[in-house]
Formats: structure tokens, C-alpha cells, sequence
């Protein structure tokens, strides 16, 4: 990936040693982080047994929620034991989730009003000084450029994230956020969060080498953003509050398919607009996207695969979305939530 010497997002916060009096949450001994599990943690596979131990969980922990995942689904009774999962309709307004920017409905104005303010931030943030920083702000600033267009392109204004870079654990609005949890993005504050160290587990402990791999999680991060600021995020979170648990993964899945298919569309965006790529890039992209597929994770972690208690979606899934939002260079081709066959 062609990253150095371009520039650099300001809307990078930069917490690495600051401690702010933050320790490691977990408990010495085994205990539970999780609370009303009565000291043992949870088996996520839904099995029985003696449960799989801090490190194991602090692994599967890391990997649901890597790219803004769930970890209710970890607690007693989260993720039902199911050989398979049955097609059924959608428990869901499929239009309700409607992207904009195409065909216009009935009534539907042309335009849309703006987010209050304008334009990037001029203040606040650090300007990148080491090399790794200065890679995740690059790719950050290369995201507000799609971004910035897309949004205009149906009349919306576009509102940057913070991205947030800490090591070992911080706060964020939605909880402490630790460095075993791996990347994540909160709605609340509108802030993508990452430890650094979190890059040479993506390499080391899923197989999935490279700059592009890593320019593929901030990428999908920033496509949650994305969601939020098109009120995606919400209806997924007022719908799911109405749901059985299995048809509210099922509705979680569609919505972190569509994350991958927005990183496919930055891709292609990016791409476009400054030539950017170096040959493989999309391959490490892509091995990324099929390392941490739900069916790879389970089969790995509790040697079965158990479809209903998916949340992110297949290495298949993962890999053919992201490809889509690639070739296609749309984000309406994003509308995973039509999808009658993901």
C-alpha cells in the first residue's frame, strides 16, 4: 500500500502511556468479568463442560468483538446450540434499512439537511510522530476523503471520527475498552478504539499479514461509523431489543456484512481517487476478512460450528461482501439487509 507522505488526520487521540489509573479489569484467580456468571466464564459454543479458561476466553472475547462485536453473546444462554440455521423470513423491515443514494421513494426529498458544523476538525487530535501511528492516520485521513464524498453525493455532510489509540485498556462511553477485545468501535462517543499491539496479533495469531490487512480493520471500523451516522446502528439496536436472540444475530451478522462491504467500497473509492494499491493488497484484505469468519473462530475455539449463534458472518460472507463493496465501488450495493441470501 503507497501510505507514506500522504496526509495525516488530526482526528487521531492519542491515550498510549497514559495510564489515567486504568488497570487490567479481569480479576486475578479466574474470576468472571462478566457479571451474574457466578465466577466461572461462559463456554461461547453453548456446550457443556468446565467452561475454557481466561485465555481462552480472553481470545474468543477479542475475536467477537473484532470490528465492533457484541459480548453479551458470551453470557449464559447468548449463543444457542443449533446444527444449522434455517431460512427464514426477515423479522424486519427490509426498507426501513434502506441506504441513500438511490432511487428516490415517493416523497422523499432530494436533498438532505446536514450535520451542524462543517468540514474537518482544525483542532484537536495529534499530528502522527512514529511510523505506526503515522500508517493508522494516513488511512484514517483517506476515509474521511471517500467518506466526505459519498455523503455529499446524497446531499448529507460527513462527520469524521476520533480514532483512538491506547495501550493495555481505556474508557470509552460504552465501557472499558481492553487491548484483549481488539479493535472497536462506540456509537456513543463516535470513536473507533485501537492498541497497536493488536496489529502483530492480526499477523501472528490470525494469519493475516500485511498493511492492507490493517488498513482493512480501521476500514470496517469507520463503515460502523458510517452506519451510525446514517441511523443504521440504531434501528439494528431498537429491532434486536424486539427479537429472539438467534434473529438477533442473524440481524448483527447482516449489519458487520455490511461494515465489510463499506471497506470494499473505501477500497475502491480510495483507489480511485489516488492511486494507492500495490499488487496483493486486496488479497491480504481479503485474508483478513476470511481469517475471522465466524465458522473459521468456532471450529478453531470449540471444534464445531454452531450458525445461529453467528454474529459476524462466514469467511465466505465476510470475503464475497467485502468483494462486492471492491468491485462495485457503491455503497448501495451494501444493502445486506435486502439480502434474502447472504
Amino acid at each position: 500500500m503507497k501510505w507514506e507522505g500522504k496526509r495525516e488526520s488530526r482526528n487521531i487521540e492519542d491515550r498510549r502511556g497514559q495510564d489515567g489509573g486504568l488497570r487490567f479489569p479481569f480479576p486475578r484467580g479466574g474470576g468472571s468479568p462478566f457479571p451474574g456468571s457466578g465466577g466461572r466464564f461462559p463456554n461461547p459454543g453453548g456446550g457443556r463442560g468446565g467452561g475454557i479458561g481466561l485465555i481462552g476466553l480472553l481470545i474468543i472475547l477479542a475475536l467477537v468483538l473484532l470490528f465492533g462485536g457484541d459480548p453479551r453473546i458470551l453470557l449464559p444462554g447468548g449463543a444457542p446450540e443449533s446444527g444449522g440455521q434455517a431460512q427464514r423470513e426477515a423479522p424486519y423491515d427490509r426498507d426501513a434499512f434502506r441506504l441513500p443514494g438511490g432511487p428516490r421513494q415517493p416523497g422523499e426529498a432530494s436533498g438532505g439537511q446536514g450535520r451542524a458544523g462543517g468540514g474537518f476538525p482544525t483542532q484537536g487530535g495529534h499530528i502522527a510522530t512514529d511510523k505506526e501511528k503515522s500508517f493508522v492516520a494516513v488511512v484514517l485521513a483517506k476515509t474521511e476523503d471517500v467518506w466526505t464524498r459519498q455523503f455529499a453525493s446524497f446531499g448529507k455532510q460527513y462527520v469524521p471520527p476520533k480514532l483512538v489509540l491506547f495501550e493495555g485498556a481505556t474508557q470509552s462511553s460504552c465501557g472499558m475498552g481492553v487491548a484483549q477485545m481488539g479493535p472497536f468501535y462506540c456509537p456513543l462517543d463516535q470513536k473507533v478504539y485501537l492498541d497497536l499491539s493488536f496489529y502483530r496479533d492480526l499477523e501472528r495469531r490470525f494469519g493475516a499479514p500485511g498493511d492492507f490487512a490493517r488498513a482493512y480493520v480501521i476500514a470496517h471500523e469507520v463503515g460502523h461509523h458510517v452506519q451510525t451516522l446514517l441511523g443504521i446502528a440504531e434501528k439494528v439496536m431498537r429491532a434486536k431489543s424486539r427479537m429472539s436472540q438467534v434473529d438477533g444475530n442473524t440481524l448483527q451478522v447482516r449489519m458487520e456484512l455490511q461494515a465489510d462491504c463499506f471497506a470494499g467500497v473505501w477500497a475502491h473509492q480510495a483507489e480511485k481517487l489516488e492511486k494507492m494499491l500495490d499488487p496483493g493488497d486486496i488479497e491480504e484484505a481479503l485474508g483478513a476478512a476470511s481469517a475471522i469468519g465466524d465458522d473459521r473462530i468456532q471450529r478453531q475455539t470449540q471444534g464445531r460450528v454452531t450458525p445461529d449463534s453467528f454474529t459476524h458472518g462466514s469467511s465466505r460472507q465476510r470475503v464475497a461482501w467485502f468483494k462486492r463493496g471492491f468491485e462495485t465501488g457503491s455503497m448501495q450495493s451494501c444493502d445486506t439487509f435486502a439480502e434474502s441470501n447472504l
